[in-house]
């Protein structure tokens, strides 16, 4: 029968086991929906935060061996820490663009083909073999609720700059976690206008220690868990919402702000050449990730052969174009260099035209696109838990549906907690390259197994056609590998700890449990030679 390891399950056995009664969820989204839901889950933190991170590299004083990226190392890097893309991070979007266009494609083939909830985890089940959906499925655990701890933090943070745009200001220690309240303080040490937005600066004691809970990011995580639970139609209402309101400031961004551009800032163009546009890619690929969610609302879509290519490639499309425009636009108004340790580029940028209420805007922007990417990669995690615990790798309880609004109830409720909880009291600064890692990861074997799949079961039926199989996949294969060697040593010893652990819970509970091992041998059908 082969190495148990790697059996896989059937399109057909993945589609007839989700459309069991007790498993079916409620169908009712078309291709606006879900390209709203791509668009929704991929414009937020990355280009309202990151985009500056990129243009400036990141070198400092603690910079060592560790934060180079290991491309950096490889060809002999001598800047500690990472170089500055410039004005290039124009190309460094386009680059990671291509490279989501590839991964797009695969994706989109698999979608149309295997309807089922649990994205990348589910398409590696059905083409590689259950250790590597198990391998995928922890580590997308990375892209969805590791993620989702910064994105709540960076939340909290324009939710304070909009409250004091409109006059209302909040106590420092109830806005922020530990970590950043302490940073905060000492920055003011220089520059006392930081404490502007606080109505109270001490921080009480507690137990001898000050005391520091960021509760806007809990709640609105909380919010967003109550509102999955109780319907997928309701959440993807809230969702078009946020993605109409958030859209509609980048554009405005973008055309208010191009008055403004002085091409002088466009000079030196890449600084740092090669090297620094592609560690801006590894960089700004976080405000890419978002488009393969669409994947996981398979089994929510009305008619998802059709509507799950138009809305994975539509909202790449779109969220491509805003991106480029965006990040011109950015680094035309003010030098690239204004960037450095700034999480908050659009508002730096948006300072040169002196208006307070164009920053005002771009705070509801950035809220407005941070609520829909959390509400998206927390619609998500759950399905993918529930799709591993319906395999048996995870415990059953993981899959309940409610049996009114028939949606995943327990997981959605245990993904907030495991979001909402460690937001409160830590901002997690390098989950975005730890996510960023994963993804790539994921895409790799998401393009690998379109090849595998084309091999092993050729004359299936694919609603959709990823052209030029292999080279399309293959060259998503290598685009992505390369964007993974330019990210920073320590996030991939981060990226192996994180896989150690997920391997031991496979080996102590998933082998054991899997419903592929237990189930009748004439269910379990073997690896086809290729």
């Amino acid at each position: 029968m082969g190495n148990p390891l790697l059996r896989t399950k059937s399109p057909e056995q993945l589609v007839s086991e989700a459309e069991a009664p007790e498993r079916k969820l409620k169908r009712s989204l078309g291709p606006i929906d879900l390209m709203a839901l791509g668009v929704g889950a991929t414009i937020g933190a990355g280009i309202f935060a990151l985009t500056g991170t990129a243009a400036a590299g990141q070198q400092t004083a603690t910079s060592g061996v560790l934060d180079t990226p290991l491309l950096g190392v490889i060809l002999g890097q001598s800047i500690a820490g990472r170089p500055a893309a410039g004005p290039a991070i124009m190309i460094s979007f386009v680059v990671v663009a291509v490279a989501c266009a590839f991964a797009a494609l695969c994706y989109s083939e698999l979608a149309a083909m295997i309807p089922v909830a649990g994205s990348a985890y589910t398409y590696a089940y059905a083409t590689l073999g259950e250790i590597f959906a198990w391998v995928i499925g922890w580590d997308l655990i990375l892209e969805y609720a590791v993620g989702n701890v910064a994105v709540a933090s960076s939340w909290s943070g324009y939710f304070v700059k909009l409250a004091y745009s409109l006059g209302f200001k909040l106590p420092l220690w109830a806005v922020n976690d530990p970590k950043t309240a302490a940073a905060i303080l000492a920055q003011a040490a220089k520059d006392p206008s930081v404490l502007a937005p606080y109505s109270q600066t001490t921080l009480p004691i507690v137990l001898g220690h000050p005391f520091s809970l960021n509760f806007p990011a809990f709640i609105v995580v909380a919010l967003l868990t109550w509102l999955l639970v109780y319907g997928i139609q309701e959440s993807a209402a809230v969702n078009t919402a946020a993605v109409v309101l958030k859209t509609t400031i980048v554009v405005f961004v973008i055309a208010f702000g191009a008055f403004y551009v002085n091409p002088i800032n466009w000079h030196p163009f890449a600084p740092n050449g090669v090297s620094g546009i592609m560690s801006g890619a590894a960089i700004v690929f976080f405000a890419f990730i978002g488009f393969d969610a669409v994947s996981t609302a398979a089994e929510e879509s009305k008619n998802p052969q059709r509507d799950m290519p138009i809305g994975i490639l539509g909202s790449l499309a779109i969220c491509t174009v805003l991106y480029v425009a965006m990040s011109a636009v950015l680094t035309g108004m003010t030098s690239y260099t204004h960037f450095v340790d700034d999480s908050a580029a659009v508002a730096t940028a948006i300072e040169v035209m002196h208006k307070p209420w164009a920053e005002a805007l771009v705070s509801a922007g950035a809220l407005a696109g941070m609520t829909s990417v959390l509400l998206v990669f927390q619609l998500g995690q759950p399905r993918i838990f529930m799709s591993m615990a319906r395999d048996g790798l995870l415990p059953q309880w993981f899959s309940k549906i409610h049996p009114k609004y028939r949606t995943p109830y327990v997981t959605t409720i245990l993904t907030g907690a495991v979001v909402g909880i460690p937001a409160l009291f830590t901002d997690i600064g390098w989950a975005a390259d730890l996510t960023n890692i994963g993804t790539f990861f994921a895409f790799v074997l998401v393009c690998g197994g379109v090849i595998a799949l084309r091999r092993t079961s050729p004359d299936k039926a694919r609603p959709f056609k990823c052209p030029w199989v292999p080279w399309f996949p293959l060259a998503g294969i290598l685009i992505c590998f390369t964007l993974m060697l330019s990210l920073p040593i320590l996030t991939w010893l981060r990226f192996f700890v994180w896989m150690a652990i997920g391997m031991l819970i496979y080996w102590i509970y998933g082998r054991h449990h899997s419903a592929l091992r237990l189930g009748p041998p004439e269910a379990v059908p073997g690896p086809k030679a290729a």
